[in-house]
């Protein structure tokens, strides 16, 4: 099963950068050397078993965004699942980047009525201002030029955990049934008395399902000013929540941080790409802290499951072997939902 995902957006924006960070296993210092896309380059990238991702990283050049916009356009804009368009934060041609995002919206109209859209507020780490501020003000910017498109903004640095968490959000809605297997890890964490379980995908380690799903991402068009906006994770939401003062009910008693999923993906990467340069092979990972206990393994022959548990008396075997009991159903699991 292949799924049409279109990366866009302005030459020396980051598109090609994040591709070799996320799918290549490349660390940030290494991106430098890449250098610009010429046309559009396909990539077939096997995510999940049987899921292929058919990534078109489209070259941002005006010669080439003039004619995927007149003689390409059909050929560029139909069967796409995803189109992910990068804006760079600091750009000095924001009109001429926005003429060309509505261009591209209407030939996606055109031809895939129904492909979800992303924007990537990107480069960050460069922001002059405030970040939550700055990305606000373009999510609001964005919004504008959009009309009544739904879409979905981001602020990405390939510099920091934002990255991991826009893209694990992406590839999510392209997993058929993801919602099946968040709650099969609930019951997975019920057995293990864990406090979370997280499915990682085997080689980009984008999070793909975890047994406490967060809430659906808001879109930017319900985003209505700054002053109400509120930044989490690099993702803009519409607003925060209300909580009661008189509840005692305490949602996450254990204070995890909001960007864990986004910042093991990081980690791990890193400790992956140090165990290849000195000619070793990543297999699994165990962490026995005052605070918690993480076991880090394979789960399926495309996935890796981490298993977080806070009560101390919970050994790390008895982890491994629910893991091990686990993996015929998480295998038919994933099989099914890929056939779905």
């Amino acid at each position: 099963m292949k799924k049409k995902v279109l990366l866009m957006g302005a030459s020396g924006s980051g598109k090609t950068s994040m591709r070799s960070l996320i799918f290549s296993n490349n660390p940030a210092s290494l991106t430098s050397r890449l250098g610009a896309t010429i046309d559009v380059e396909q990539n077939h990238v096997r995510f999940l078993g049987d899921l292929i991702l058919n990534l078109w990283d489209c070259g941002g050049q005006d010669a080439f965004m003039d004619s995927y916009l007149s003689i390409q356009q059909s050929t560029i804009f139909q069967h796409v699942g995803v189109m992910i368009y990068v804006f760079e934060v600091e750009t000095r041609n924001m009109e001429k980047d926005l003429e060309y995002y509505k261009a591209c919206l209407a030939a996606l109209k055109r031809y895939s009525p129904n492909a979800a859209v992303f924007l990537l507020v990107h480069k960050m780490d460069l922001a002059r201002g405030p970040r939550a501020e700055t990305l606000a003000r373009k999510a609001k910017e964005l919004k504008d030029a959009s009309g009544d498109a739904e879409v979905t903004v981001f602020g990405t640095s390939i510099y920091d955990e934002s990255l991991y968490n826009a893209w694990s959000r992406i590839v999510h809605i392209l997993i058929p049934n993801a919602s099946v297997l968040s709650r099969h890890l609930a019951k997975l964490a019920a057995a293990c008395s864990a406090t979370e379980v997280v499915l990682f995908e085997r080689t980009t380690f984008l999070v793909i399902a975890t047994s406490t799903p967060p809430a659906p991402p808001p879109i930017a068009s319900t985003v209505a000013s700054t002053s109400s906006s509120a930044k989490t994770n690099g993702h803009l939401s519409a607003g925060t929540s209300i909580e009661d003062p008189e509840s005692d009910f305490d949602p996450d008693p254990h204070k995890m941080a909001p960007t864990r999923y986004e910042r093991t993906s990081e980690l791990i990467k890193a400790f992956k790409y140090s165990c290849a340069r000195v000619r070793e092979e990543f297999h699994a990972l165990e962490m026995e802290l005052p605070e918690f206990t993480a076991v880090l393994d394979e789960l399926t022959r495309n996935t890796y499951v981490l298993i977080v548990v806070h009560d101390p008396t919970i050994e790390t075997a008895a982890l491994r072997m629910n893991i091990r009991l686990a993996r015929p159903k998480f295998e038919e699991l994933q099989g099914d939902s890929l056939l779905s």
